[in-house]
């Protein structure tokens, strides 16, 4: 029994020579990899960095030739930390576990390795290090996540509609146009009028966030055409099926890395920083002011009409 509380404990360096039998293979590892992000399940880890700690070894096939000190033929070190980072910037997690699911399936899809071994360590969530351990092989990881690059934009037409827009009799005619247009569609809006008020500028965030997300199922009872979606992956599925999509956007908004908008308003600066999300190469603003735009995407005012001149 001493012997297996000593591997649990121990780095994943002795899990893998105890279960590596006769033939072990060759190992590369990386140790005591620091770095520092948003990450919890708790409301109190939300809008709060800490830090993280990475012990990651990765068993790899023997070289078909000799390696002639090339390190094109090897599984360089850098393909564990650049795995790590990826996951980190691609959304913000919940779990541990999920991270490490994530970042042992995206070594895994190195041609080099065998099986991996990730423990994650969070430093600053009491006086210990708490963490979560995996042991992954091929054929029994989460596919890896593919990179942004790599997918395809499918270019929506983002459409913010304001307060007058979003009521206008006109909407149904609206959803004829955006129906017969030949790029996906999603319509974004602002808070319900009279949401409530909050001193806490976390707590009114949530609350605008929900209040949007009202709004945006008020419309879809309107037209059952109108879908509401709140994952990246229910919109992807939503515009490659030729859908109308209502952005509910607590979860994209409140998992997004990187810069994010804090202070929802009026929800015009959110639809823009959508926008710029998912590769939108316009952005209509029917009966609401547009903010001051940046990046690619084109930004459009239209009035409150019977039809809307689409890009």
């Amino acid at each position: 029994m001493s012997d297996l509380i000593s591997q649990a404990f121990g780095h994943p360096m002795e899990r893998s020579k105890a279960m590596s039998g006769d033939q072990p293979a060759d190992r590369i590892s990386v140790r005591d990899y620091l770095t520092e992000v948003e990450i919890g399940a708790f409301q109190q880890e939300r809008n709060v960095v800490q830090r993280l700690r990475f012990n990651v070894v990765v068993e790899v096939r023997d070289a078909p030739e000799p390696l002639e000190d090339d390190v094109d033929r090897i599984l360089s070190y850098d393909a564990i930390t650049e795995a790590i980072e990826a996951e980190l910037s691609a959304e913000r997690l919940n779990l541990l576990e999920t991270l490490a699911e994530r970042v042992s399936a995206r070594i895994l899809a190195e041609p080099q390795a065998l099986r991996v071994f990730t423990r994650i360590e969070k430093l600053d969530r009491g006086p210990g290090a708490l963490g979560v351990e995996v042991v992954r092989a091929l054929g029994d990881a989460l596919p890896a996540a593919e990179d942004d690059a790599e997918s395809p934009s499918l270019n929506p037409l983002v459409v913010f509609l304001g307060a007058e827009a979003r009521t206008s009799e006109a909407f149904t005619g609206w959803l004829d146009q955006f129906e017969a247009a030949s790029r996906p569609v999603v319509i974004c809006c602002g808070p319900l009028e009279g949401t409530a008020k909050s001193g806490s500028a976390l707590t009114q965030q949530r609350i605008d966030l929900l209040s949007i997300e009202q709004a945006a199922w008020q419309m879809a009872g309107r037209d059952a055409r109108c879908v509401v979606v709140n994952t990246r992956t229910e919109l992807d599925w939503s515009m490659k099926h030729g859908q109308i999509s209502l952005w509910a956007p607590s979860k994209i908004v409140l998992d997004a890395t990187g810069d994010r908008p804090q202070d929802v308003g009026d929800g015009s600066d959110l639809a823009l920083w959508f926008a710029g999300l998912m590769g939108a190469s316009d952005l209509l603003y029917v009966g609401a002011e547009a903010p001051a735009a940046s990046g690619t995407t084109r930004v459009q005012t239209l009035p409150v009409t019977e039809t809307l001149p689409l890009p």
